[in-house]
């Protein structure tokens, strides 16, 4: 990955899109060590994550990574997940943060020389070709390693740089740990 010390990065991440990825490929991300990796490539002007959250759920495993991510030095974007139920009547989660992350990038653009995007998802490609009209470079973080690739070939293509998380892996990430299932 190509950042120029002198740059300004702001590091977007979507954190189900990270999480799947990461699982996919057997590993968990060190956030403290990710902040550090890309702190000492460049000025790290912000790191955001973005995930939805069930609300009526007593405990959400999710919660402590958000606690620990909102008091490490991360900007955490939540919204409510929309539950529902399908055609077939199993009940559905839906937490898309796609619009909520697509504005921040280009209202925080002015500051920021190179995005930094955690995320395979085919709709951040007009994201991505935007930030590039206004003078940004974009590295898009994913895999292509497991039997599906994790990343739209659009948005690996639309992309200045392709980080594969296999690789970032070897500084920031850990073997997954199991935590025994809850009965």
């Amino acid at each position: 990955m190509a950042v120029d010390p002198r740059e300004k990065i702001a590091l977007f991440i979507d954190g189900a899109n990270l999480y799947a990825t990461s699982k996919a490929i057997g590993v968990d991300i060190d956030y403290r060590k990710l902040l550090s990796e890309f702190s000492a490539k460049a000025y790290l002007l912000r790191a955001n994550y973005y995930t939805a959250l069930i609300e009526d759920q007593e405990y959400s495993s999710i919660r402590p990574l958000i606690d620990w991510l909102d008091y490490n030095g991360y900007t955490v974007v939540t919204k409510p997940a929309k539950e529902f139920t399908d055609a077939l009547g199993r009940r559905k989660v839906k937490g898309n943060m796609d619009i909520e992350l697509c504005v921040d990038a280009l209202e925080l653009s002015p500051y920021y020389d190179h995005l930094i995007l955690f995320s395979g998802d085919g709709d951040f490609t007009a994201l991505v070709a935007a930030l590039q009209r206004k003078g940004k470079r974009v590295t898009v973080v994913s895999t292509l390693t497991t039997s599906t690739p994790m990343i739209s070939d659009d948005l690996r293509r639309q992309a200045d740089f392709f980080l594969d998380v296999v690789e970032l892996a070897k500084t920031v990430g850990r073997p997954q740990v199991q935590r025994p299932v809850e009965v």
